[in-house]
C-alpha cells in the first residue's frame, strides 16, 4: 500500500464518524501523490504525513448560558490548533447548528495550508460552537459569547492562536467576545481579528473575503486570456463573502444575477442590487426571499437550484459540499467557464473533478477564499505597531497578496506538469511550505 493510502485509511481509522474531515485529508492527499511518492522514503522516515494529518490539540468544551426566558441553554464549544509551524494558530470561529469536531478539523486542516499560501507567518486553527445566532436577541448572543470567551481564553492569545469570525461570527460576536476576554486578562492585545473599528480592527476586513476571491477569480482569468468584463456571475450565500464578492464582481465589470441562503434563492436578470441585498442582510438580518418585496420583477425559489441559472461565472460562497455533480453538470450543460471557491469545500469531489475533466477553469478555497485570513494576519500587523491603515492601503496590500497566490498556485502546477490544475497546485504550493518549517523545526 502507498503511503497516500496508509495515511488516509489510519485517518478514517483514528477518527470515525468525522467525515469531512475524511474527504478534506482524502482530496489534499490525493492531490499532493505526485509530491509524496517523489520523496516517499524520506517522508516516512520523518513522518511527515502523520504529523500533517494530527492536530497540536484539540479542546472541546461545555458552554452553559441563560436565555431571554430564564432558562439555562448548553451547547458545545471547539476550537482546533492543528499547526503552528510557520506562525501563531489562527482561523474563525463558526456559530451554526451542524458545527461537530468533523467539521471544526476539516476547516483547520484546509486553514493550514491556506494560510501559508498567504505568504504571511500565520499558522492554522479553526473553532466555535452549534450555537446558532439567527433568531437570538442580542443579549442572549451576549450571553453565550460571554460564556463561550470564559472557556476559549486559556487557550488563546496574540502569539499563540489568534481567533477571528466565520459563518455565524460577525461585528457583533466578535465585539462580546473581545470584550469578554479583556474582562478577564487585563489585556488589550491583538486576540481576535474581525474587529470593529474603533477598537483595533482593519478597514477592508468586511470586504476582504469577497472582494479576495474576485482578485483571484481575475487573474485566473487574465492568465488564460479571459475577463470578467461583461460576464454572468452566479454567487451562492448572501452573507458577508457573497455580499462583496458581488460589490467587487460588479467594480470588475461583471453582473451578478442571483444570490441564495439556506432557504432559497433569487434570480435578477437586470442584475443584484447590493443596496437592497445589504438592508435585507447586514441591517435586518432577513431571508433573502425578501428581495422580492423590494424588487418585483426578481425571482424567488425555495430549496436548491441556483446552479441551473445560466451563467460565465460561478462562484460558491455558502458552506461545504453545497455544488454536487448534478449541479456541475448544469452548470457545464449552460457554457460555465470558470468555478472558483468562495466557501471551505464548497464542491464535492465528483463535482471537481467533473469541471476539470470538462475544461472549466477551477480553483480551490484554501488559495481562492485566503483574502479573509491574510487581511486578519494584516489586523495583527497593525495591532502590533499600534497603527491604523487606510482602506486604499488595505486593499492594495490584499489584491497583491491574491495576485501572488494565484502565481504561486500556478507556479506549483507547471512545476509538476499539471499545468491549468489550481488544486493541485495550491495543495503543492501549501504543503511545500508547511513541511520545509516542520523539518526545520525538528522532531
Amino acid at each position: 500500500m502507498s503511503y497516500v493510502d496508509e495515511i488516509i485509511e489510519l485517518v478514517i481509522k483514528k477518527n470515525p464518524a468525522e467525515k469531512e474531515f475524511h474527504q478534506a485529508v482524502q482530496e489534499v492527499l490525493e492531490s499532493l501523490r505526485i509530491v509524496i511518492e517523489e520523496n516517499e522514503e524520506e517522508y516516512r522516515k520523518d513522518a511527515i504525513l502523520e504529523r500533517l494529518v494530527e492536530p497540536d490539540r484539540q479542546m472541546k468544551f461545555r458552554v452553559s448560558w441563560v436565555d431571554d426566558q430564564g432558562n439555562v441553554q448548553v451547547n458545545t464549544g471547539y476550537r482546533v490548533q492543528f499547526n503552528n509551524s510557520i506562525g501563531p494558530y489562527k482561523g474563525g470561529l463558526r456559530f451554526r447548528d451542524n458545527v461537530n469536531t468533523g467539521i471544526i478539523k476539516f476547516l483547520a486542516f484546509e486553514q493550514v495550508l491556506k494560510n501559508a499560501l498567504t505568504g504571511l507567518p500565520i499558522g492554522g486553527g479553526k473553532g466555535g460552537s452549534d450555537f446558532d445566532p439567527k433568531g437570538k436577541s442580542d443579549r442572549e448572543v451576549m450571553a453565550f459569547c460571554k460564556s463561550l470567551m470564559t472557556e476559549l481564553y486559556k487557550y488563546i492569545g496574540a502569539d499563540i492562536d489568534v481567533p477571528a469570525g466565520d459563518i455565524g461570527v460577525g461585528a457583533r460576536e466578535i465585539g462580546y467576545l473581545y470584550g469578554q476576554y479583556k474582562r478577564i486578562t487585563d489585556l488589550y492585545e491583538g486576540v481576535l481579528t474581525g474587529k470593529g473599528i474603533p477598537y483595533g480592527g482593519s478597514l477592508g476586513r468586511t470586504e476582504a473575503t469577497g472582494y479576495g476571491l474576485l482578485y483571484f477569480t481575475d487573474a485566473m482569468l487574465k492568465a488564460n486570456e479571459l475577463s470578467l468584463k461583461d460576464k454572468t456571475v452566479v454567487i451562492s450565500g448572501s452573507g458577508n463573502v457573497a455580499i462583496y464578492a458581488a460589490e467587487k464582481a460588479e467594480q470588475l465589470g461583471a453582473k451578478v444575477v442571483a444570490l441564495s441562503d439556506s432557504a432559497g434563492y433569487i434570480y435578477d436578470e437586470n442584475g443584484i442590487d447590493l443596496t437592497v441585498v445589504k438592508e435585507i442582510k447586514e441591517v435586518k438580518r432577513g431571508r433573502i426571499s425578501e428581495y422580492t418585496t423590494y424588487k418585483p420583477t426578481a425571482e424567488y425559489s425555495a430549496g436548491k437550484g441556483i446552479w441551473t441559472i445560466p451563467c460565465d461565472v460561478a462562484l460558491p460562497c455558502a458552506t461545504q459540499n453545497e455544488l454536487d455533480i448534478n449541479d456541475a453538470k448544469a452548470l457545464v450543460a449552460n457554457g460555465c467557464i470558470a468555478v472558483t471557491e468562495g466557501a471551505n469545500m464548497p464542491t464535492t469531489l465528483d463535482a471537481t473533478e467533473y469541471f476539470q475533466k470538462n475544461g472549466i477553469l477551477f480553483a480551490p478555497g484554501k488559495a481562492t477564499n485566503a483574502g479573509g485570513v491574510a487581511v486578519s494576519a494584516l489586523e495583527m500587523s497593525q495591532n502590533s505597531q499600534r497603527l491604523s491603515w487606510s482602506f486604499e492601503e488595505v486593499d492594495e496590500k490584499l489584491k497583491k497578496i491574491m495576485e501572488d497566490i494565484f502565481m504561486k498556485v500556478d507556479d506549483a502546477a507547471k512545476r509538476y506538469n499539471k499545468s491549468g490544475d489550481y488544486v493541485t497546485g495550491a495543495n503543492i504550493a501549501g504543503f511545500e511550505k508547511v513541511v520545509a518549517a516542520m523539518k526545520a523545526h525538528g522532531v
